[in-house]
C-alpha cells in the first residue's frame, strides 16, 4: 500500500505540473489531488524537495526515453545531435512546467533521491555524440565533455528563448531548425561531407 500511495503522490504531482505549472506544486495541493490528507506526503517523502525531486525524475525519465527512441533510428552523429536538440526544445515547449522543475537549482543541488544521477545519462549521450561528431577535432580544441556542456547550455538557452518567443522576434524564424544546426556546428563542428 505504501508504494501505491507514493506512486499516487508522484503521479498527482506530474499531472499537476503538466497542467498547471511548477508554481502549483505545494504539498497540500499534491496531497489533495492524490486524495489523501495534507500530512500524508511527509510519511513517504521527508521533505518537499524530495517529493519534487521524485516528480522531476519522471521528467528526466520521459525525456531520456524519447531521446533513446529517437537515436535508435540511426543517422550520423551530427544528425543525431540535431535531432536530440530538436527533441529537447520540443520537450521543453510541450512540458514547460516539468522542464522548469527538472532544472531547478535547489533540487539538483540537494540531490534528493539521486536527481543529479537521473539527469546524467542524458548528458553522457550528448558527450558521446559530440565525441563521435568531432572525431577530427583540431589539437587544442575543448574536450568532448566541455563541448557537450557548452552545447547543452546552448540548447537549454534555445529552448527557453524559443518558448518565450524571443528568438522568433530576433531572427524572424518560424522554425528552430536553423538555430539547432548552428548550435551543433558551433560545438561539434559542421557535418563532414
Amino acid at each position: 500500500m505504501s508504494e501505491d500511495l507514493r506512486e499516487r503522490l508522484v503521479a498527482a504531482g506530474v499531472e499537476l505540473v503538466t497542467r498547471e505549472g511548477s508554481e502549483m506544486l505545494t504539498l497540500r495541493e499534491i496531497a489533495r489531488r492524490a486524495g489523501v490528507s495534507h500530512g500524508a506526503p511527509r510519511r513517504y517523502f521527508p521533505t518537499h524537495l524530495s517529493l519534487l525531486s521524485a516528480i522531476a525524475r519522471q521528467g528526466f525519465r520521459e525525456l531520456g526515453e524519447q531521446v533513446a527512441r529517437l537515436l535508435s533510428g540511426g543517422g550520423t552523429p551530427h544528425a543525431q545531435l540535431v535531432a536530440l536538440g530538436r527533441a529537447y526544445v520540443e520537450y521543453a515547449a510541450a512540458n514547460r512546467g516539468m522542464f522548469e522543475l527538472m532544472f531547478r537549482h535547489d533540487l539538483l543541488e540537494s540531490n534528493q533521491l539521486g536527481l543529479r544521477e537521473t539527469s546524467l545519462p542524458l548528458f553522457e549521450v550528448l558527450v558521446e555524440l559530440v565525441a563521435q561528431a568531432g572525431s577530427s577535432t583540431p589539437p587544442g580544441a575543448p574536450s568532448a565533455r566541455v563541448a557537450a556542456a557548452a552545447l547543452w547550455a546552448n540548447l537549454h538557452g534555445l529552448a527557453q528563448l524559443w518558448i518565450w518567443g524571443s528568438l522568433q522576434l530576433a531572427t524572424d524564424l518560424d522554425d528552430v531548425e536553423p538555430l539547432l544546426r548552428a548550435a551543433v556546428d558551433a560545438h561539434a563542428g559542421p557535418e563532414a561531407a
